[in-house]
């Protein structure tokens, strides 16, 4: 049994927050695994003054990229290390399958390792002159960076913004999601050893949960916080830029999405099978990329969606502690009872449900928030099931007839952050792919990433872009150098 924090970290000292108490709960069983307390509104002021001056010290502002790169590995060694505990604690807190957990931690450990590479290579750049000077273009850290995860992939999501906000050369104060705040307190105690180790101000990470009426808001909204960096809903997404705005700060949003995946007539029929399901089923659901709209050739729908949807049934539904199981509980009985009333929607708007569209039975299932793997069909792409994100182990499917058809259907979203394509044909894939309106588009694969590949959502999915060479300049300002080379004075005036 992983050890469940209950301290928060401020300012670089763990202590207990002065706001409200938080439950943390395992979705499998219902059981509170630990209660702790928020941080308050006046201690996300307290851990932005003491980011800003340890942004400012010395011994971090003046420490060289290569060494900076150095402490992103150590962090990555520290996490890699703890990769088995900071499963048991993400399953604990999520109920995601511990497979899909470690690889999680993992995934973490290569984000801080890959960004500590880019930093080592990173250029800066001199610029053509147009004049008797020398010119450059160089990059600062902006100083405080917020940044604001959701709780279905916490320790991946933190450190797509820690790493290069960190490589860059800034402070952090992280707000993870209060349903889920307990990977993220454990990644904070490994990157505050890290630093004790350079002997570094412990102030460059606050990790500070609770609500993002609360905490949330105080982050966004306070003066010495220079950037937002946000994962989550489009709605809190939009109130977090209109903020951004007010306070001429840049912010990076990853949004939601209502992603399609494309069977077309030539595709291995075998492995759009088995990526369907993985795209839509993996993560119970719980992904801003899942695989949510399923457009399939008309000539191949019925045997196509038949043979899904008998392997859907034999999808094996249990708590992530059993290697066994491929689709756990949902995050949350809340959340779980919000898909609930999606596919209650969408019966009330004419779906079929071909199967699923309940709570699984039993006495193993009693207490957790499980919903069976749903799969729908006879729904227009208008109706709202088709529309609005659902976030649950809820797939639609639809038929298209030509090409023209499908790309129409697959862009009348609001959304654009992914999509599937499966085909043997590289051309029709390639067309197909320039066509769709999404940032992401996978090809005869599904939800696979790279740190070294840039992420981003079109349209209502979000604004900026993660990972990738370029993710370090995100968090820096970038500045120009005239040195001036004549020994004339300037001819204006005599």
């Amino acid at each position: 049994m992983p050890h469940f924090p209950t301290d928060i970290l401020i300012a670089g000292q763990w202590r207990r927050g002065a706001g409200e108490p938080l439950d943390t709960v395992d979705p499998a069983t219902g059981r509170v695994l630990a209660t702790l307390h928020s941080a308050s509104a006046e201690e996300v002021a307290e851990a932005a003054e003491a980011a800003a001056a340890a942004a400012a010290d010395p011994a971090w502002r003046d420490l060289l990229p290569h060494l900076r790169a150095r402490l992103l590995h150590r962090i990555a060694d520290l996490t890699e290390e703890a990769a088995d505990e900071l499963s048991a604690l993400q399953t604990a807190d999520t109920g995601k399958t511990l497979a899909e957990t470690r690889a999680l931690a993992l995934s973490a450990a290569g984000t801080f390792r890959y960004m500590a590479a880019v930093l080592e290579t990173a250029e800066e750049s001199l610029t053509p002159a147009r004049g008797p000077y020398l010119t450059m273009s160089v990059y600062e850290p902006i100083g405080v960076v917020g940044a604001i995860n959701p709780w279905n992939s916490p320790i991946a999501s933190d450190a797509q913004k820690i790493a290069p906000a960190l490589a860059a050369g800034n402070a952090v104060l992280l707000k993870p999601a209060a349903w889920t705040p307990l990977v993220s307190l454990a990644l904070g105690r490994l990157i505050t050893r890290a630093l004790e180790e350079f002997r570094l101000p412990t102030a460059l990470l606050s990790v500070l949960p609770g609500s993002g009426r609360i905490v949330g808001d105080a982050v966004v909204r306070h003066p010495l916080v220079a950037r937002i960096g946000f994962t989550g809903g489009t709605e809190t997404g939009r109130s977090i830029a209109e903020a951004a705005a007010g306070k001429l700060i840049p912010a990076s949003l990853e949004l939601g999405g209502k992603s399609p995946t494309i069977v077309r007539a030539d595709a291995d029929v075998e492995q759009a099978l088995a990526g369907v399901l993985f795209g839509i089923f993996s993560s119970s659901g719980q992904s801003c990329i899942a695989g949510s709209r399923l457009f399939v050739a008309r000539e191949l729908y019925n045997s196509f969606v038949g043979e899904l949807v008998e392997r859907v049934r034999k999808l094996r539904v249990g708590p992530g502690t059993d290697p066994a199981t491929q689709v756990g509980p949902l995050v949350h009985h809340r959340h779980r009872d919000a898909v609930a009333a999606y596919v209650d929607l969408a019966r009330a708007e004419g779906a079929r449900v071909l199967c699923g569209g309940s709570a699984p039975e039993g006495e193993q299932y009693r207490d957790g928030a499980y919903y069976l793997p749903t799969v729908l069909d006879g729904l227009p792409n208008t109706s709202r099931t088709c529309q609005e994100e659902i976030f649950g182990p809820v797939l639609v499917a639809l038929p298209y007839d030509d090409e023209d058809d499908l790309v129409r259907q697959a862009n009348d979203s609001v959304y654009g952050l992914a999509c599937g394509i499966w085909t043997r044909d590289a051309r029709s894939a390639w067309r197909l792919a320039r066509r769709i309106d999404a940032g992401t588009v996978w090809i005869n694969t599904y939800k696979q990433f790279s740190a070294s590949t840039p992420f981003s959502g079109w349209k209502d999915s979000g604004l900026g872009t993660e990972k990738g060479r370029d993710a370090i300049r995100a968090y820096q300002r970038q500045k120009s150098l005239y040195w001036g080379t004549s020994d004339s004075p300037l001819p204006w005036a005599n």
